[in-house]
């Protein structure tokens, strides 16, 4: 597999790399699996910022594949129980394993047009990018200020997690944009429907 190039259309608006991670599972943004492919996992690290552009990957695999989803359900597992006042600890274990290991190391180097890029210290190591999603995890549960603006979208047929940051920390959606979109649509079309009963009654 040849570097990244970004060639799918991400969301990354839930406020955090691991919670990025779960919105690519099924039922959290409509019915579909987003990590369906090697290829689309090694799109997604690239487009997250986890992997720089220009590093080849090809080690991802099959395998590598596994090991994100396997996270995945964790993190969703555990994210899940501590919303509801409950203990995961099967999967907060799995997470601490892989955040006691090291992150990527990166450097900087100097691109062709002389401006310094950043790039991997190493080669890629699937492990490392494991745990820095990992500690991503950790630090949003230990942090008390983000682990309060955890919450789920209350979109329909959307189950997105995501970190409020909004002034009174009211927002309900993942993304204004989408699902609070959805909604006002909807809102919108049920007035309208609501509006007509009286002169279809009374016809």
């Amino acid at each position: 597999m040849a570097a990244g190039k970004g060639s799918y259309d991400w969301r990354f608006d839930s406020g955090r790399l691991c919670l990025d991670l779960v919105a690519t599972g099924i039922g959290t943004s409509g019915a579909c699996e987003l990590l369906d492919s090697a290829d689309r996992l090694a799109d997604w690290l690239v487009a997250t910022g986890l992997v720089p552009e220009d590093t080849r990957l090809d080690a991802v695999d099959d395998s590598w594949l596994a090991s994100f989803r396997q996270l995945r359900t964790g993190i969703d597992l555990l994210l899940t129980a501590e919303l509801g006042g409950r203990d995961a600890d099967g999967a907060l274990e799995r997470v601490n394993e892989l955040a006691a290991g090291a992150p990527p190391g990166v450097r900087a180097v100097r691109a062709r047009n002389g401006l310094l890029v950043r790039a991997l210290s190493a080669d890629l190591e699937c492990r490392a990018l494991l745990s820095a999603v990992a500690r991503d995890v950790v630090e949003l549960l230990t942090d008390p200020v983000a682990r309060a603006g955890l919450r789920r979208c209350e979109g329909d047929n959307c189950r997105r997690l995501y970190l409020d940051t909004s002034r009174g920390r009211r927002r309900r959606w993942c993304s204004s944009e989408v699902c609070g979109n959805r909604e006002r649509v909807a809102r919108h079309r049920r007035r309208a429907a609501e509006a007509t009963v009286p002169a279809e009654l009374t016809s």
